[in-house]
């Protein structure tokens, strides 16, 4: 089974390279790397230059932001699965993509997702949050919770039957596509109590006040646009939940 993993970068000159060395260490011999690049000035294209031993299918073009690049990366995609692992994230071990592909060996199985962690940026050994997608269920959406994305692997049939990342949204078209793919289409979805995922704490959708409010305002058209009731209570009471995250 070939799985189609996805990386999709703009200025990562400072991270990309650890991202490669993830993909790299893998043991699961069937991968087809996809690096898609929204023409960077940083460096980040000499680096993925350097590492073309590595790359299967690249891309260096600009685009219309982040899920517009997940769209094309995923339609260069010819594996019967598919992961996204972001140009500053990378595997937590060198097993990952092989305890994934045995879980797809199931045929009933249609998407995995497992736990993420975050670490500080300047020092990769320390967790200072663990998000863990153990009691994770499609009820949860009304209430601002998804299964870690960085983590999520779904057969690549779904993104042509059920459509790509909206690109209207700024921050939360995974949380959208969440929903379409496992609430709204209820795909059969294992989850792996796993460790999958190391992220450096500081993404998009956490850097500020106004990220944030971009953030619950989109996850909640995101609910309503599929028929899902939920409300800004719901919603933001989510935060009081993640404190039992932090370190």
């Amino acid at each position: 089974m070939k799985l189609s993993i996805l990386t999709v970068s703009y200025n990562s000159a400072r991270t990309i390279l650890s991202t490669f060395q993830s993909i790299r260490a893998q043991t699961y011999p069937a991968i087809e790397y996809i690096v898609v690049d929204g023409n960077s000035t940083d460096g980040t294209v000499d680096i993925i230059q350097a590492n073309r031993d590595l790359i299967q299918k690249y891309l260096i073009e600009p685009d219309r932001g982040i899920y517009d690049a997940m769209n094309k990366a995923i339609g260069l995609a010819t594996g019967e699965v598919v992961g996204i692992l972001n140009s500053d994230d990378f595997y937590a071990d060198e097993t990952i993509l092989e305890k994934v592909a045995h879980a797809f060996g199931d045929p009933s199985v249609d998407a995995v997702f497992g736990n993420l962690v975050f670490v500080d940026s300047n020092n990769l050994s320390k967790i200072v949050r663990t998000y863990s997608s153990a009691h994770w269920n499609p009820r949860k959406f009304a209430w601002g919770f998804m299964p870690a994305h960085p983590t999520f692997f779904v057969r690549r049939k779904y993104y042509e039957q059920l459509g790509l990342f909206k690109t209207d949204y700024k921050i939360a078209a995974d949380y959208e596509l969440l929903i379409r793919f496992l609430a709204v289409h209820q795909l059969k979805y294992q989850y792996l109590p796993l460790k999958m995922v190391v992220m450096r704490k500081g993404g998009v959708s956490s850097k500020n006040l106004k990220s944030n409010f971009i953030l619950n305002n989109e996850i909640m058209r995101g609910c309503r646009e599929n028929g899902i009731y939920t409300n800004a209570f719901m919603v933001y009471s989510k935060y009081f939940r993640k404190l039992f995250e932090l370190r």
